[in-house]
């Protein structure tokens, strides 16, 4: 006698309570998921539609330092225009005399405009070495280029400052390789003292070193008192 299918195995007694939970390692990620760690986890949340930030464009961060250059500039074409009108309208004296035809007075006994060169630095210190002058002015605007961040020249005060500077400088470069000399010519007297001779480009430097230093001196180290 047939008595039909044989039922089916009752299932193997197992723990009681709910299923097991599977191991999540053994769970292949899905595309796209992040995994505990994930260094994206650190990231500042983006708004919708934000572009992230790269590098900014070289017409930016050149508008940063416009002060300077701009500054730097008028400098430098009033130096040279000032000299170019001194060489072409003024005789060549390099004995520094004073008399007719030798230098324009302007103010009686005290302010003359007369052309002179100068071979030195301030002063005529180092008088003959305009090579390695000339060096030098290069090297330093060299540097206060990659030392820019250093200087803090972002600051708009240090901008006037290195403006005032750096137009001096790269006027008083050209004369060197120009002329073989720096042309001065505005002559000062004191009494019986004549101060040395100066230009544009020496006015620049050193209102610009003023400057620099008093602000130096009026700001507060780091963690230190406002003076």
């Amino acid at each position: 006698m047939n008595a039909g299918p044989n039922p089916a195995p009752d299932p193997a007694p197992g723990p009681s309570g709910p299923p097991a939970s599977p191991d999540p390692a053994a769970i292949p990620p899905s595309a796209g998921a992040r995994l505990p760690g994930d260094p994206r986890d650190s990231m500042p949340p983006m708004s919708v539609g934000a572009i992230p930030v790269g590098p900014r464009p070289f017409a930016r961060r050149v508008a940063g330092y416009r002060r300077l250059l701009l500054l730097a500039l008028a400098v430098f074409l009033v130096d040279q225009a000032s000299k170019v009108l001194i060489v072409r309208h003024v005789p060549y004296n390099p004995l520094h005399s004073h008399g007719v035809g030798a230098d324009h007075e302007i103010i009686r006994g005290f302010f003359y405009i007369i052309h002179v060169g100068n071979t030195g630095a301030a002063w005529s210190m180092f008088a003959g070495q305009g090579v390695m002058l000339a060096a030098l002015a290069a090297s330093t605007l060299v540097a206060i280029f990659f030392f820019r961040h250093a200087l803090g020249l972002r600051d708009r005060f240090t901008q006037l400052c290195f403006g005032l500077l750096c137009g001096g400088i790269a006027g008083n470069f050209v004369d060197r390789l120009v002329y073989g000399h720096v042309v001065d010519f505005v002559d000062l007297h004191f009494g019986s003292y004549i101060y040395p001779t100066f230009n544009v480009a020496d006015s620049g430097i050193c209102i610009g070193v003023i400057l620099y230093l008093w602000q130096s001196l009026r700001t507060p180290a780091p963690g230190g008192p406002p003076n």
